[in-house]
């Protein structure tokens, strides 16, 4: 991989040409993953810093992408953890949650056009919603989830199915349930 050789010795070029291959997914993933909005652009910001720190550690035998959204996953959980001990800290003990608006690419709204399938999706607890948006939002198989998630291949499969079933036992009507097994093909 001649772009990450030339990023790992300080090439602005080849630096940006990788975040616009990268940017689009890593985006979609974080965007489903963070539920305030507002911090999404500086996680996505804080993710691509660890991506150029670490890119000399790369194993260019492996698959780029299933390591960049190992990198993605972890600062999400990274945030998340931040998130947490602030919120034990100043002990809040409302929480609300707000309509939250689709504005998504083109791409996002071909897969999710149903207000209320994503609505569903995003009221799953948070390990489900995360292999529901790696195999269902980016095409990732179970193994390379499995990679990205370091957890087995049967975890990965498990959560997949108590995701699939409580979207399935969510769905109030038949037009739902039909959206659902239109969008995620079983």
């Amino acid at each position: 991989m001649k772009l990450i050789n030339l990023i790992g010795v300080g090439d602005k070029e080849a630096c940006g040409e990788l975040y616009e291959r990268t940017i689009q997914d890593v985006f979609k993933t974080v965007h489903f993953l963070v539920e305030e909005k507002t911090d999404v652009d500086d996680l996505v910001q804080d993710i691509y810093i660890q991506v150029f720190k670490s890119i000399k550690k790369f194993d260019v035998e492996r698959k780029f992408k299933p390591w960049l959204m190992g990198i993605v996953l972890k600062q999400i959980k990274a945030y998340r953890r931040k998130k947490w001990m602030i919120f034990r800290t100043v002990k809040k003990v409302e929480e609300f949650k707000e309509e939250k608006e689709l504005d998504f690419s083109t791409e996002v709204i071909e897969k999710i056009t149903n207000k209320q399938l994503v609505k569903l999706v995003d009221e799953l607890p948070y390990k489900l919603k995360q292999v529901v948006i790696l195999r269902y939002l980016n095409d990732y198989t179970q193994d390379e989830i499995s990679a990205i998630l370091e957890v087995p291949i049967g975890t990965v499969k498990s959560r997949i199915n108590a995701a699939l079933t409580k979207l399935r036992t969510k769905g109030k009507n038949k037009k739902i349930l039909e959206e659902v097994r239109k969008v995620y093909e079983y």
